[in-house]
């Protein structure tokens, strides 16, 4: 078991009481600090990706709510969607690593966006243009499977 000892601060107008919760504070600040620091970029472009699965609308998350996970910071517009994606991060996280499928399917890795995702089999995918997301929706079964052969 962990103890903490935190000393009595003279002049402190603070009941000792809350000492160790604000020192839990700093090291819970830190902690984030140090995730977000070790996120490489914003997945899905910033926006919160549990909103786009639930509404197919892509909203943008805060910088306030934000949690780690495969080397990118993913943001949220509420607590109840970040503790939904931590729940299941790979049900809520785009298919291909959020790369367009139609285009993965032609040989070329282009990230996809968020304000062209589809939502096939439960699943929530990001295409790179217009075009390329008619061509998913048009024949979703093959595109898929060509990206899936594709993908290195």
């Amino acid at each position: 078991m962990v103890r903490w000892h935190i000393p009595r601060m003279t002049g402190s107008t603070t009941p000792d009481r809350f000492l160790p919760a604000r020192f839990l504070a700093l090291l819970a600040g830190a902690a984030m600090a140090a995730s977000a620091a070790s996120a490489q970029d914003l997945a899905v472009g910033g926006m919160d990706t549990v909103e786009l699965y639930v509404t197919g609308r892509p909203v943008p998350g805060r910088a306030d709510l934000m949690t780690a996970w495969h080397g990118h910071a993913w943001l949220f517009v509420s607590e109840i969607n970040r503790a939904t994606f931590e729940a299941d991060p790979r049900r809520y996280a785009p298919g291909f690593d959020g790369l367009c499928p139609t285009a993965l399917a032609a040989g070329a890795r282009v990230a996809g966006r968020p304000d062209l995702a589809v939502m096939i089999g439960g699943r929530v995918y990001l295409s790179s243009s217009e075009a390329r997301r008619s061509e998913l929706l048009a024949n979703p079964d093959a595109v898929l499977a060509a990206a899936r052969d594709a993908r290195p």
